[in-house]
């Protein structure tokens, strides 16, 4: 394509925020001179508000697609625009079946202002936000969710395995993925949400085709954004499956890939 991109859509951790959480000004500059050229900017992230404010100090632009695309989040004024959350009763029969097709597997729960968890699940990000838990996740199920987390806390099986096994096993009922290939890390979200999902939705309300839209992502939850975007990018240093969806590949994120496509994509004429 010779022409510039009109809409921007990035993962965060892994993709423009390296894995220690710093953001280099380098990247902060070129979404900057995006936005001036009246560029529409998308973080589309699998982190719920709550850790959002970074973002949002960082850039000061943008808008957000969080919790996998179950949410449109106001970034600037901290307000929740539209969500799709998981029914109660899909929540309890993917439990069910979770427990049945992986016996050792524990779960979570959140919506944009909670966390809760069983005792099993041991926390790695939300240390502190639920620091007794319950015996069943079944307990707490009493109101629609934004995102279910489920995990190995053993790490017997890879998040990857897992996926596998949960895809069989749920797939008709939930959307089921994940962003970490390290963590024993399921994330899943209502039937038919997904970032690319949600972002085509976006891209659709302010009449961009998917042509005109360019994005970035490391992990198995990004694939469906890299699929539905004419130009996108897997990391170089994301998962090995990347490439298999994205048109092409960027440079590490540890090398600012981002920000090297996104200088060359800015050069080209509107």
């Amino acid at each position: 394509m010779s022409s510039r991109p009109k809409l921007i859509a990035t993962d965060l951790d892994g993709t423009i925020v390296a894995h220690y959480g710093a953001i280099s000004q380098r990247t902060i500059n070129v979404f900057h001179k995006a936005h001036d050229l009246g560029i529409k900017i998308f973080f589309v992230t699998g982190r719920p508000p709550r850790w959002m404010p970074e973002i949002k100090e960082a850039f000061g632009i943008g808008s957000a697609i969080c919790g996998n695309g179950a949410m449109i989040y106001d970034l600037h004024n901290d307000k929740v625009l539209e969500e799709w959350l998981i029914s109660v009763d899909a929540q309890l029969e993917t439990v069910a079946k979770l427990r049945e097709a992986i016996p050792q597997i524990s779960f979570a729960v959140e919506s944009h202002n909670y966390f809760h968890r069983e005792k099993a699940y041991i926390p790695r990000w939300d240390v502190g936000m639920d620091n007794v838990g319950v015996d069943s996740i079944e307990e707490i199920m009493k109101s629609p969710a934004l995102k279910l987390l489920a995990r190995c806390s053993n790490q017997e099986y890879s998040s990857d395995e897992m996926l596998v096994i949960a895809r069989a096993s749920v797939g008709e009922i939930v959307t089921v993925t994940h962003s970490n290939p390290h963590e024993s890390l399921l994330e899943i979200s209502a039937h038919g949400v997904s970032k690319g999902a949600t972002l085509a939705k976006m891209a659709g309300r302010l009449g961009i085709d998917a042509a005109d839209c360019v994005s970035f992502g490391d992990n198995p939850n990004d694939f469906s954004m890299l699929q539905w975007c004419g130009r996108s990018y897997a990391m170089a240093d994301g998962h090995p499956e990347g490439k298999l969806h994205a048109k092409d590949v960027a440079p590490a994120h540890t090398d600012d890939g981002v920000a090297v496509i996104l200088e060359k994509l800015l050069q080209l004429p509107a």
